[in-house]
C-alpha cells in the first residue's frame, strides 16, 4: 500500500511540475528525487545498486519471498526499503537504487563518496543485454516525465540499433556507469558483486550469497522455495495475475495485450544478438572492445 501512495504522490508532483518551464521542471524533479535518495541512503542497512534492467526486480521477488517464508509474512508484500523492517526489525532496510538522482542533491559529481560508508550489493549484467531490455522498457513502459528527467529519447520512432548506440540512453552510458562503479566499489565499507548471468545459471546459489551478505542467512528449503517462486514462468504468472499490485506498478504490464510491455519479458542471456544483423553486432562489439578495461569482465567476447 505504501508503494501505491508513493506512486500517487509522485504523479501528483509530476502534474504540478508540468506547469513549470522544462529546464526548471527537470532540475527540480531531479533534486526532489535526489533528496529522497539521500534520506534513504542514510538509513539503509544495505544498498542494492544496479543499472535498470539488470535483474533487480527478479532478485527483489526472491528476497521478498524468502522473508515471507522466514518471518511468516503474507504473499504479495514486496520488499520496499524499510516496509518489512518495520514489521520485523530482523529484516534489513534494503535501498534498491540506480543512483540516478543523488548527485543532483549532493552536487558530488566526480565520485561515489556518499556511498563509501555503506554495504553495497552490486548487481551487474552484460551491458548489451541491458541496453536491449532498456529499449523495450523505454518504448513500452517508461512515463514521459521519466524520459525527460533522464535524457531518454522522447520520440518513439527510433530503431533498436540507434537506441543501443545512443550516448545518452544506450550502451555508451551503461558502460560509463559500470566502469565508474568498478573503479569506486573498492572504496566502500563492504561490497559484493552479483552477476545476472550467475543468477540465471544458479538462482539458489545467488540468493544464498545475497542473504549471507545481507546478514539474514536461510535454510536450504527456504532458499529453494524462494528461488522457485521467482522462476521465469512463475514471475510471468505473478505479473499477469498482479499478485504484487499493492506494491505499485513495478511488476505489472503496461498493456496486457502487448507482451513487450511486460516487466518479465525474455530473461535470455546473450539475447541482445537476436535483434541485430551481423554488421550491427560487429559495431556493437567494437564499441565495447574500444574501452580500456572490460567493466566487471564484460568484454566484447562475453557470452555468459
Amino acid at each position: 500500500m505504501q508503494a501505491v501512495w508513493r506512486d500517487a504522490l509522485g504523479q501528483r508532483l509530476e502534474s504540478i511540475l508540468l506547469l513549470l518551464p522544462r529546464r526548471h521542471h527537470k532540475a527540480i524533479g531531479r533534486w526532489v528525487r535526489g533528496r529522497a535518495e539521500h534520506s534513504k541512503l542514510q538509513r539503509a542497512d544495505c544498498i542494492l545498486m544496479s543499472w535498470g534492467k539488470s535483474g533487480r526486480t527478479w532478485l527483489r521477488v526472491m528476497l521478498s519471498r524468502f522473508y515471507q517464508l522466514a518471518y511468516g509474512l503474507p504473499e504479495g508484500v514486496m520488499l520496499e526499503f524499510d516496509n518489512l523492517h518495520r514489521v520485523n526489525p530482523a529484516i534489513p532496510r534494503v535501498f534498491f537504487t540506480h543512483g540516478n538522482y543523488l548527485r543532483d542533491y549532493t552536487n558530488i559529481w566526480d565520485n561515489k563518496s556518499p556511498f563509501y560508508p555503506k554495504k553495497i550489493l552490486m548487481l551487474v549484467r552484460d551491458p548489451r543485454d541491458i541496453a536491449v531490455s532498456q529499449y523495450f522498457q523505454w518504448k513500452y513502459r517508461m512515463r514521459p516525465v521519466k524520459r525527460m528527467l533522464n535524457d531518454y529519447p522522447e520520440c518513439d520512432d527510433i530503431s533498436i540499433y540507434d537506441f543501443m548506440m545512443d550516448p545518452q540512453a544506450g550502451l555508451p552510458k551503461i558502460i560509463d556507469f559500470l566502469e565508474t562503479w568498478q573503479r569506486e566499489l573498492p572504496k566502500v565499507r563492504d561490497s559484493m558483486v552479483l552477476r545476472y548471468e550467475d543468477m540465471r545459471a544458479d538462482p539458489e546459489s545467488a540468493l544464498r550469497r545475497s542473504l549471507i551478505f545481507l546478514g539474514t542467512p536461510g535454510t536450504d528449503e527456504q532458499i529453494r522455495e524462494a528461488a522457485a517462486y521467482a522462476s521465469y514462468d512463475n514471475m510471468k504468472k505473478l505479473e499477469e495475475e498482479q499478485v504484487f499490485r499493492l506494491s505499485g506498478t513495478r511488476l505489472a504490464p503496461a498493456d496486457r495485450a502487448n507482451p513487450q510491455s511486460y516487466k518479465v519479458r525474455r530473461a535470455k542471456v546473450g539475447g541482445w544478438r537476436d535483434y541485430f544483423d551481423d554488421e550491427q553486432v560487429a559495431a556493437i562489439d567494437a564499441l565495447l572492445a574500444s574501452r580500456p578495461s572490460p567493466p566487471f569482465g564484460y568484454g566484447a567476447t562475453t557470452v555468459a
